[in-house]
């Protein structure tokens, strides 16, 4: 199985356009050593050939552009079979009206992100009018052949508030938990959790590679800074660092290889040579870049 990291930042991407914290700072004037970051987003293919994004975020193009393994050969017959989603999150899911040149859109969503993105957004009702759209149910739990790789998805509790009104009790944040059929390795794709739950963990154990949700270091960090009146946890994320923390939580499970990506662009990881970054490092696991591509 190969594995693309396409896009290491959270949502607005690092720099974010509208701030003027110090990792933005240092990316623009080179004041501290940082490495600019698109928005989160992975690619998955059983060999090479045939691709899945899961997700697809507002720099899909870009992303695309910086991918040969993802580019057309000679016509516009495209390695990308389809789409995974794990929510309805804007910054998950504009880049699906950038796929419309490709003929068609399939689809992998719960039932609640599909309705979201129908009844909520509209998102799905616009690139309709410009290309046929499939969409597969993702079922909690349930196991899916891609060929080559399979799929199950798990459910991510979250008290995120549902800014449509269009979600349920179950499918509004889900993981992914991808297998190769021949090897029986796997990698579990976890851009966004809350809590850190004994299910959450259950479907993370044994995991042979995990991304992981890394948006802050500090639960509070958006008010420490002054940017913002909410928790990470308010925003449906658990933080990086300290007792509890998702690092001090997850490197106790043993597993073989951890990356943080859906990285806030207020996380000081994000500064190569931060005290926190070192921590991370330190603990064996890495930071996420854009196009990282791992073997499992």
């Amino acid at each position: 199985m190969r594995v693309r990291v396409l896009g290491s930042a959270a949502g607005g991407g690092f720099p974010q356009w509208n701030c003027g914290c110090p990792g933005c700072r240092a990316v623009r004037d080179g004041s501290m050593p940082a490495s600019p970051r698109t928005q989160s987003s992975i690619a998955v293919s059983p060999d090479g050939v045939r691709w899945w994004l899961v997700n697809a975020s507002p720099d899909v193009r870009t992303q695309l552009a910086d991918t040969p393994a993802l580019h057309p050969a000679g016509d516009r017959r495209t390695p990308i079979e389809g789409v995974l989603l794990t929510d309805a999150e804007i910054d998950h899911t504009l880049g699906l009206v950038l796929l419309r040149e490709g003929g068609g859109v399939h689809l992998h969503a719960t039932a609640t992100t599909e309705r979201t993105l129908r009844d909520g957004t509209g998102l799905l009702d616009t690139l309709e009018r410009f290309c046929p759209v499939t969409w597969t149910e993702v079922v909690p739990g349930e196991s899916r052949d891609l060929g080559g790789l399979t799929y199950r998805a798990f459910d991510v509790p979250t008290a995120k508030h549902d800014r449509f009104g269009t979600g349920g009790d179950t499918g509004r944040v889900v993981g992914y938990r991808f297998t190769g059929t021949g090897t029986g390795r796997n990698t579990v794709y976890l851009p966004g959790v809350q809590e850190l739950t004994p299910a959450v963990l259950d479907e993370i154990t044994g995991a042979d590679l995990l991304l992981v949700d890394g948006t802050t270091w500090h639960d509070d960090e958006l008010i420490r800074l002054g940017l913002a009146a909410k928790t990470a946890r308010d925003m449906g994320h658990l933080h990086v660092g300290g007792p509890g923390g998702s690092l001090d939580v997850l490197t106790r499970l043993g597993l073989p290889r951890i990356v943080y990506v859906h990285i806030n662009n207020t996380n000081p990881i994000l500064l190569d040579d931060s005290p926190e970054r070192a921590e991370v490092e330190a603990a064996g696991v890495v930071v996420g870049t854009d196009g990282l591509d791992l073997e499992v």
